[in-house]
């Protein structure tokens, strides 16, 4: 395949608050080595995306907070690589801003949007998949999301109902359904032709932005009038100036939910949104009593189903516990159930409203 139009954006600018307290807003999950093999998430993920395109095609969509980091773990890219967002106003925006800088780069950018914080197993089949995507949107005005085979009826994913039809792999999308209840999560998964949306898209930088001024045309007449800024030194001044006033909202319901020209690969490669501490013991080697340990020395008596996480050298020692959470940072000890881990974003809550934002 020809990679001289390919080019791929990272999403990176999230807090990853369910990952918390080792995720903080200072440095978010992207930027840890969560998987505990000595590298960061983004770094991952940069390196998997070499497999398809070159250091210099590979751009960063970040929070300003976060340039620095960013350089940090990606010394291979240049400044006018990163973006810097002002705000926080979900995908949408971001997108927008990315396909407008890299259509001023090369007027037949062909480019894959995916988050920095994923796990993929099977990185040889997500790399042939995306080559497949791209190969059907250089040739088409399409918009690509990579559908994930469901393994279970899990609520937590927005679901893409496909036809059957298909072009060499590549099926028209028929609906989305954000986060359906488990009954009709359940149905989806015993009917077969619905997908998780796993939030990787492929598209042409033209085809998208024309998806943006017909159907999200406040984000479009916003960023527009910055074309003659993008990739140069008064980039970033526009982008400070105007982004904040583009509206929060996601790519799935500002552009996704809309498009007629929507499509979808099944696909199948080892994927994790690696959303929360329960789906990180999920997809981690367990000992013989299905404990994740990261932490040296853990003694374990009586412990079974629970993720542990504690700093080299401090002596660690659980007896009788069962699917817990125990992450211990330094300054935040979090000994939770692992059932019960959606609540840990009240729990946030109630600490900033009662001690700042000091151990966020």
């Amino acid at each position: 395949m020809n990679h001289r139009h390919t080019y791929v954006a990272i999403m990176a600018g999230g807090i990853g608050s369910r990952f918390w307290p080792a995720s903080r807003t200072g440095r978010p999950k992207q930027f840890l080595d969560i998987l505990g093999v000595g590298k960061s998430l983004i770094r991952l993920t940069f390196e998997r995306f070499l497999k398809l395109t070159t250091a210099d095609r590979i751009y960063v969509v970040t929070n300003g907070q976060y340039r620095d980091l960013v350089k940090e773990h990606l010394p291979e890219i240049s400044d006018n690589q990163i973006l810097c967002e002002p705000s926080r106003n979900n995908t949408a925006p971001c997108v927008a801003y990315t396909s407008f800088k890299l259509h001023q780069i090369d007027p037949e950018a062909n480019f894959v949007v995916a988050p920095s914080d994923h796990i993929i197993l099977d990185e040889a089949a997500f790399v042939g998949y995306l080559e497949k995507a791209l190969a059907f949107t250089a040739r088409e005005d399409a918009l690509v999301t990579l559908g994930i085979q469901p393994t279970r009826p899990d609520t937590g994913y927005g679901y893409i109902k496909f036809e059957q039809e298909q072009i060499d792999g590549v099926h028209r999308v028929r609906q989305f359904t954000e986060k359906p209840q488990l009954d009709k999560a359940r149905a989806f998964v015993a009917g077969g032709d619905y997908l998780w949306n796993a939030g990787i898209f492929v598209w042409r930088a033209s085809s998208i932005l024309d998806a943006f001024h017909r159907h999200a045309r406040e984000i479009y007449d916003i960023l527009a009038p910055g074309r003659d800024e993008y990739n140069t030194a008064g980039e970033q001044a526009f982008i400070d100036a105007h982004y904040p006033r583009t509206p929060s909202i996601s790519i799935d319901y500002a552009i996704m939910e809309k498009a007629a020209n929507v499509y979808t690969i099944p696909s199948s490669f080892g994927w994790s949104d690696l959303g929360t501490w329960a789906s990180l013991h999920a997809e981690s080697e367990k000992d013989a009593h299905g404990n994740v340990i990261n932490g040296n020395p853990v003694l374990a008596f009586d412990t079974a189903d629970c993720l542990v996480r504690t700093p080299a050298g401090k002596l660690v020692v659980l007896k009788d516990l069962h699917d817990f959470i125990v992450v211990d940072e330094g300054d935040v000890l979090l000994i939770f159930p692992k059932s019960k881990e959606q609540e840990i974003k009240q729990v946030t809550q109630q600490i900033e409203r009662e001690l700042g934002d000091r151990f966020l």
